[in-house]
């Protein structure tokens, strides 16, 4: 390689020994040498190219001693905005170039496993990719870039995310950049980008539900661990993006993940950004919580419907196969309307609620994208379902409620579950039912008549509840310990004797199903059952450690007594003959 170069210009003053004197003694020395100047001049450019190259390369391959300190330096949001989170769109957001790309105003957070979900703005008007010429990308600094996939259209505030992989040259920056969102594979960078902070999936507002007196925040972050619940008065409810023109209001309840405030004296047409503000104290500085939330009015919630005595609801992650058996036979005992929380299900789930909707179900699914957030869901499901039901039944679709009562019934009726109720009048605001723990009972696969008629064998140990709550007694904080609800001061809480009412829990399936539900749960305790964290929680299972091997026997653990009542219930309800044995209703 021929590297030239020109010694003056009208643009770059030449350098002679006069010029550089001032610079100290060894500068002045060095042109008192006896070689010439044109030579030195050469060295001098050749040792400043090589300095560039190495600055260069170390920028590349050591981005935490270089990029951070020198890229990031520059790049800090604004202090006149309260978070700076939205990708500055003055410098190129309408910039399009000749091939259609185009800048798509968005925000993101960075999601576990290095994924970053990218959420538009609600001002722009994305569709999700259908075509092949559709190519939407993630851009990040240094010319870096990832393919952004289509992830959803949230439901609450109808606004299209995609998906992108976090690139590994980035993947151990602190802070992580927030990357562009461009509609192809090809995109002009202004030289003047800003690049904000990402925020982590440990510390972020990530959604907002609005109810008739106040708004219910959803927060990763500031009350984390167990016992660690802040006082609501450490904490503002922030609507808008500009400090001098934001509303604050206050924050009544600061609870798990659960934070409610007070409504804003403003009236909005289009949804507005909210934030979470940690107030200032004589240790801190006011702090405001990176958020993804938008605060909208309670007419956009969801869609008006009759309101009905039982309602179920549920958190599901790929539990298509499941979902018929235990939707039919808890209606058929009482349920009216069923709430799946999606927890980013990617098999046909979508397809068996379509066809239980066709078959006069009331099945409605809310897409509840956010990872290891069932605390959280199960109170936005106390606020979102209590317009249209007055008992809700929180239980998982492995479990199912029964009362050994029911066996000399023939046929099911709608009012067995009510039966378990107390009366309207009743100071009773919660029923809760022990559980028992099925163990794979010899099964080597999903059973085809389903899981009530393919597992028999469980624990003898009676387990822990699960609750059936009536909604407008759950107290203001939205407390939930998953099993159950916190209640507001003058009501109790019941728990029924497993003589009246037992919740069959087929947890411990045949070992293909129950390794692909624990690679990937959606509880909030244990975030990977294949890694050595929180080993204690009762949501492990006994001797299985954190590998994912069968251990040996699997098929015939957890089997301490034959338990075939609910087996012969469902088989005489939901059973008919075929050649060769029987089938059930849910099988397909």
């Amino acid at each position: 390689m021929t590297l030239s170069f020109k010694t003056s210009s009208s643009s770059s003053p030449r350098l002679t020994p006069k010029s550089i004197a001032g610079a100290g003694d060894d500068a002045s020395q060095f042109f008192h040498h006896k070689t010439s100047y044109r030579a030195h001049t050469t060295t001098l450019f050749f040792i400043l190219v090589s300095l560039s190259l190495f600055g260069f390369f170390s920028l590349y391959c050591s981005p935490n001693t270089i990029y951070r300190a020198a890229f990031f330096a520059t790049t800090r949001p604004s202090k006149s905005r309260i978070v700076s989170y939205v990708i500055n769109t003055q410098d190129s957001s309408h910039h399009q170039l000749s091939n259609g790309s185009r800048r798509i105003r968005a925000e993101a957070v960075l999601w576990p496993g290095w994924d970053i979900l990218v959420i538009v703005s609600p001002e722009e008007k994305v569709m999700p990719p259908q075509l092949p010429g559709e190519n939407y990308t993630c851009f990040y600094p240094n010319g870096e870039k990832s393919i952004a996939r289509f992830a959803a259209i949230l439901p609450f505030s109808n606004r299209t995310s995609f998906r992108c992989s976090l690139p590994g040259i980035y993947r151990h920056h602190h802070p992580i950049p927030t990357p562009i969102l461009a509609s192809s594979k090809t995109f002009q960078l202004s030289p003047e980008t800003r690049w904000p902070d990402l925020p982590l999936w440990n510390f972020v507002v990530f959604e907002a539900i609005s109810t008739e007196n106040d708004v219910v925040l959803f927060v990763k972050g500031p009350n984390r661990g167990l016992g660690s619940n802040k006082p609501p008065e450490s904490f503002r409810c922030v609507f808008g993006e500009e400090s001098d023109t934001a509303i604050r209001t206050a924050v009544t309840s600061s609870v798990q993940e659960v934070f409610r405030c007070s409504l804003p004296d403003i009236t909005i047409d289009t949804p507005i950004k909210i934030y979470l503000e940690a107030v200032a104290t004589d240790k801190e500085e006011t702090k405001t919580i990176p958020s993804v939330a938008y605060y909208t009015p309670k007419h956009t919630l969801a869609e008006p419907r009759e309101k009905v005595l039982l309602c179920a609801t549920t958190m599901v992650y790929n539990v298509a196969k499941y979902l018929r058996e235990w939707v039919m036979y808890h209606a058929a005992i009482g349920i009216q309307r069923f709430i799946i929380y999606d927890n980013g299900s990617d098999d046909e789930l979508n397809d068996v609620v379509e066809v239980l909707n066709s078959e006069k179900y009331d099945v409605i699914k809310v897409l509840w994208i956010w990872p290891k957030t069932q605390e959280a869901g199960f109170s936005h499901a106390a606020v979102y379902g209590n317009d249209t039901c007055t008992w809700m039944m929180y239980l998982d679709v492995d479990e199912f409620l029964f009362s050994p009562a029911w066996d000399k019934q023939s046929q099911p009726s709608d009012r067995m579950i009510r039966s378990l109720l107390p009366s309207n009048h009743s100071m009773i605001g919660q029923v809760s039912f022990k559980s028992h723990e099925f163990g794979p009972s010899n099964q080597t696969k999903h059973p085809r008549e389903g899981v009530t008629q393919g597992y028999t064998c469980r624990r003898e140990e009676d387990q822990r509840h699960k609750s059936i709550v009536r909604l407008s007694v759950v107290e203001h904080s939205l407390y939930t310990a998953i099993h159950h609800f916190g209640l507001k001061g003058e009501y109790e809480w019941r728990v029924a004797d497993t003589e009246e009412g037992v919740v069959n829990h087929y947890k411990y399936q045949a070992w293909r199903e129950f390794k692909a539900k624990f690679k990937r749960r959606v509880s909030a305790y244990v975030v990977d059952w294949t890694r050595v964290s929180n080993p204690k929680s009762r949501d492990r299972t006994p001797g299985l450690g954190f590998k994912p091997v069968e251990p040996d026997g699997w098929a015939y653990k957890f089997c301490e007594v034959m338990d075939l009542r609910l087996k012969r219930l469902t088989k005489k309800w939901f059973g008919y003959p075929v050649k060769n044995g029987y089938r059930m209703a849910w099988q397909r």
